[in-house]
């Protein structure tokens, strides 16, 4: 029998740093081209893994010596590699047991329609859900002041997975408190003044 907290067990066992599941309700009223929902009709459950950027894949950058470990490893190798080989485990898990599940890459929501609508009423190819609404939506973080997601373990320092899944889950509580204490030391710190206080 496939349960939220075997999925979370799961998860972690295989890499994963978080896990939260939001059921599909909780994406009612999301733009046609962000919703999950579009993908896969009959989905009930929505399972966000997080993968954490450990701090010192920074270090480099921050002194302006060495930039490979972000790059390589801290994005290309968590979107590309770790993040799908995890994905693909727990999709193969819940189709033996059953249930069917959709593996989601996570593209930016930005990057917007690629195609034309197949039939009237239906969304553009490709759909791109928003992965940061989806990680609050499962319980994993809060936003922050400079809008971007925060959970209570890395702060913004991970990335975002995506299976969609039939198999009717109960969702992880949201979080009440926001990680982020609107202190805007992040305006104070971004070198180019993006962020306004």
């Amino acid at each position: 029998m496939v349960t939220s907290e075997g999925i979370k067990r799961l998860a972690k066992q295989l890499g994963a740093d978080l896990c939260g599941i939001a059921s599909m309700d909780r994406f009612e009223g999301a733009p046609i081209q962000q919703d999950p929902r579009q993908i896969f009709p009959d989905a009930k459950s929505c399972i966000v893994l997080a993968f954490r950027i450990p701090r010192g894949y920074f270090r480099g950058i921050e002194e302006g010596t060495y930039f490979a470990p972000y790059t390589a490893m801290g994005y290309a190798g968590i979107n590309e590699v770790y993040g799908p080989i995890v994905l693909r485990e727990i999709c193969c898990y819940l189709e033996d047991n059953g249930w069917e599940a959709c593996p989601i890459f996570p593209n930016p929501s930005e990057l917007g329609p690629q195609g034309v609508s197949v039939a009237e009423g239906r969304p553009a190819p490709n759909v791109y859900p928003d992965f940061d609404y989806a990680a609050v939506a499962a319980g994993l973080c809060t936003i922050s002041y400079n809008r971007i997601p925060f959970s209570k373990e890395f702060g913004s320092r991970q990335r975002f997975h995506m299976i969609i899944t039939d198999a009717e889950l109960p969702s992880t509580p949201l979080m009440e408190e926001s990680v982020c204490n609107s202190c805007r030391a992040c305006a104070d710190a971004c070198p180019l003044g993006a962020i306004s206080k």
